[in-house]
């Protein structure tokens, strides 16, 4: 099997996923409860598989799936104001066609970028559990795997930070010591994977102006002058 096929077989194992009992209950109530503002939309209520390039060199790595987000829409960002930033941010940076994330069918295409979290379904008040993230860690692991063209990880927040350096030294990467600290524009040379560190997108940090659009786009300009700097 091709390793594009193989990437996309495991989004559509991912999507079937049930192995947390409250996650599950989370994602579909809030599935059928809706908000007022989508009452006529048909949730997706399911983990949501990542989306992106599988040729990328730089893997994006966020928290989790927003209730009204991508649990409505079935793709990673997609639908919120998270979204927005992000896909606006690749778009002025050059990963992506559009700076919209309306839908999975609104015609986004990303170039060079895979977009991944540490956990799949979305988690009521947007806090997954040691034991959910640590559920969903092999589907990470086994991603990774195949994202066999990746030279930069992008962490978005300090969740992701923790998950990405935990996913790496599994894969074999150099374990630093001391623990690298998180951080708005942090590096991390782990051998034959760079890390680099920014603010989550979420509105807690847009909202408060404690990340600014040129601050994003400074990361990810700077997580393609690594990626070109490996073979």
């Amino acid at each position: 099997m091709a390793q594009s096929d193989q990437i996309y077989a495991l989004m559509d194992e991912i999507s079937h996923c049930t192995a947390c009992p409250r996650l599950v209950e989370w994602r579909e109530r809030v599935a059928v409860e809706k908000r007022a503002a989508y009452a006529d939309e048909i949730y997706w209520g399911r983990p949501v598989p990542s989306f992106g390039d599988p040729d990328a060199r730089i893997l994006v790595v966020g928290l989790a799936p927003a209730a009204h987000g991508g649990n409505r829409t079935g793709r990673m960002f997609t639908g919120d104001r998270s979204g927005d930033w992000l896909y606006g941010s690749l778009f002025r940076t050059g990963f992506a066609n559009q700076p919209t994330s309306i839908s999975k069918d609104d015609g986004l295409a990303l170039s060079g970028v895979w977009i991944t979290a540490p956990v799949h379904c979305a988690p009521p008040d947007n806090k997954p559990t040691t034991e959910e993230r640590d559920s969903c860690f092999p589907y990470l692991l086994r991603e990774m795997g195949l994202l066999t063209s990746v030279t930069v990880l992008v962490a978005l927040g300090g969740f992701a930070w923790d998950a990405a350096l935990r996913a790496a030294v599994s894969l074999g990467c150099e374990r630093v010591r001391p623990k690298p600290r998180f951080g708005h524009g942090s590096e991390v040379d782990l051998g034959r994977l760079k890390l680099v560190g920014s603010y989550h997108v979420s509105q807690q940090n847009t909202f408060t102006g404690r990340l600014t659009e040129p601050m994003l786009d400074a990361v990810f300009l700077r997580a393609r002058a690594l990626s070109e700097e490996r073979p």
